[in-house]
């Protein structure tokens, strides 16, 4: 959970546009299309109407490096030091396309096949059909289309959790299905976790290793890595509302995450990776990485995506999933793209294979609408020599997406004039306390705190929140961290048996954000244990 509520302010953004030409340019022409000036000039639009602290881009066209600026602050605070091409920023899920491309570095060396059983390669793998179990495949890992719903399993990977990725693995076969298996595309981090999981069963060594060594290092990715960055790492972005400070060197965590969301690149680094990929797996000195055969199999239509709203606009026919990638037709040539959205970050590759053009766009601003728009209007204007006003598209997007939001919570939102929260006396709060079970989540507890009723999520740093009551045992849960979770509470409904006993509790999400998949919880109420400590 990784929505935050602090804006950086138009005041800070005027007159502080920076410009940060990088080094690693080569003497080759922009697309047709584009010039130095119409990006600036459009990147500067998109941080002044979305209110973007600092953007990185870079450009490759023809297998060069012809564009890489930075823009803007490293962070919120209007003192710090200016975005360059060297600045780190997480690049979120534009990290499946490293765990993928690990991957195919295995079926290269015939280690693997992309249609092996996972349970050959992980004999503990489970899903909750037995028969699924037995014919899920390594590429339906990365599809997208097992059957799982939208963001299944999140909560073992993010919202403060500190579940290893063993305790990922054990607790997938809880996880519900919502649909046949292959038969509808829904967006899903965990499986991605479970492919990171592989490659580390396949080569012995764990997945920041081999993607550290194995891609980025003999890549020559510049500015990115595997880990998360630690105090002493200078040029160093920080997301929006995130004010957590670097750890030490020796106490960073490796996240459950990781091998679905947790590199951190440059646009110097990314804009190698896009020449490389270009490049058919091979780096602009000739040194192969992955073959190219494997590029095409990542890039290779494998689960079909309903088409986006702006399809008519773009001339989109269709849109589908690969291994990592998404692609479509985008004015009468191929694209190929993925988005990366985590603490605060949103990162956007764009490809349009045809005409030797990729994009990279790298922010510091928790809300893809700027990214979208920066990527759409210079993927057009690559593909067409033009573009249409794509920054108020997509900031007519956000403005529709803000007054639903108000509308609904002044109308029927909990704790509105219309849905009042009530008063329940001590007794009747000591109903709901104790120690919940869930089976993929584990324990979650109810405890009391003065007049409170307090709601903690086990193996989670601070996921904690104060629980308002609504009538009939439903209640609101209210994060404790407002700058990072206030989009997230959730509804809180309590369960009871015949005799009037709470047996259970269910959660359902008041926000929008998939990542919080509280709607798959369905703890049970268990007494605590003699001596056990509750939080």
């Amino acid at each position: 959970m990784n929505k935050h509520r602090a804006l950086y302010r138009t005041a800070f953004l005027a007159g502080m546009l920076m410009l940060h030409p990088t080094h690693s340019v080569e003497a080759a022409e922009l697309p047709s299309g584009l010039t130095t000036q119409n990006i600036d000039a459009t990147v500067e639009q998109a941080r002044k109407v979305f209110d973007v602290p600092g953007i990185a881009i870079a450009i490759v066209q023809d297998g060069k490096i012809v564009f890489n600026r930075g823009y803007g602050r490293r962070s919120e605070d209007a003192h710090s030091a200016p975005v360059d091409s060297r600045t780190l920023f997480a690049i979120g899920s534009n990290t499946k396309e490293f765990t993928a491309t690990a991957l195919a570095q295995l079926v290269d060396a015939g280690k693997l096949k992309w249609d092996d059983h996972v349970i050959d390669h992980l004999p503990e793998f489970r899903v909750s059909d037995p028969w699924i179990t037995r014919d899920f495949r390594i590429s339906d890992l990365l599809t997208h289309h097992s059957g799982m719903g939208l963001g299944a399993g999140d909560l073992m990977l993010f919202s403060h959790s500190t579940l290893t990725r063993k305790d990922v693995l054990a607790g997938l076969e809880y996880m519900p299905f919502t649909a046949p298996f292959r038969k509808e595309y829904a967006y899903n981090n965990v499986l991605y976790v479970v492919a990171g999981a592989l490659v580390e069963r396949v080569t012995g060594r764990s997945w920041e290793d081999v993607v550290q060594t194995r891609l980025i290092d003999a890549s020559g990715l510049a500015a990115c890595q595997s880990t998360p960055p630690y105090k002493g790492e200078t040029d160093v972005a920080t997301g929006q509302g995130d004010h957590t400070p670097l750890p030490e060197k020796a106490a960073r965590l490796f996240p459950a995450v990781a091998p679905a969301g947790s590199i951190w690149c440059s646009t110097e680094g990314m804009a190698r990776w896009a020449q490389i990929y270009l490049g058919g797996g091979q780096t602009p000195e000739g040194k192969r990485i992955f073959s190219n055969e494997s590029r095409d199999t990542l890039w290779a239509p494998h689960a079909l995506l309903p088409l986006p709203d702006m399809a008519a606009l773009t001339g989109t026919h269709f849109r589908a999933y690969g291994y990592g990638w998404f692609m479509e037709d985008f004015f009468g040539h191929k694209r190929v793209w993925h988005t990366g959205t985590i603490g605060g970050m949103v990162s956007y590759v764009t490809f349009l294979p045809e005409l030797k053009s990729a994009v990279v766009i790298l922010t510091n601003h928790d809300d893809h609408n700027a990214t979208y728009a920066l990527a759409t209007t210079l993927s057009a204007r690559i593909a067409t020599g033009h573009s249409d006003d794509w920054i108020s598209y997509w900031k007519h997007k956000e403005d529709e997406a803000k007054a639903q939001d108000i509308k609904a919570a002044i109308s029927t939102g909990p704790g509105s004039s219309v849905r009042p929260f009530v008063t329940l006396s001590s007794s009747q709060l000591k109903d709901y306390l104790g120690r919940y079970q869930d089976n993929w989540r584990g324990p979650i507890f109810v405890t009391e705190h003065g007049k409170d009723l307090r709601l903690t999520f086990s193996k989670a740093v601070g996921l904690t929140g104060t629980l308002n009551a609504l009538p009939h045992d439903l209640f609101v849960v209210r994060w404790d961290n407002r700058e990072e979770d206030s989009e997230d509470d959730a509804y809180v409904q309590f369960e009871r048996d015949v005799t009037g006993k709470i047996t259970g509790l269910k959660m359902q999400l008041l926000g929008s954000d998939f990542s919080f998949d509280a709607q798959d919880l369905h703890p049970r109420k268990i007494d605590a244990l003699p001596g056990e400590t509750q939080p």
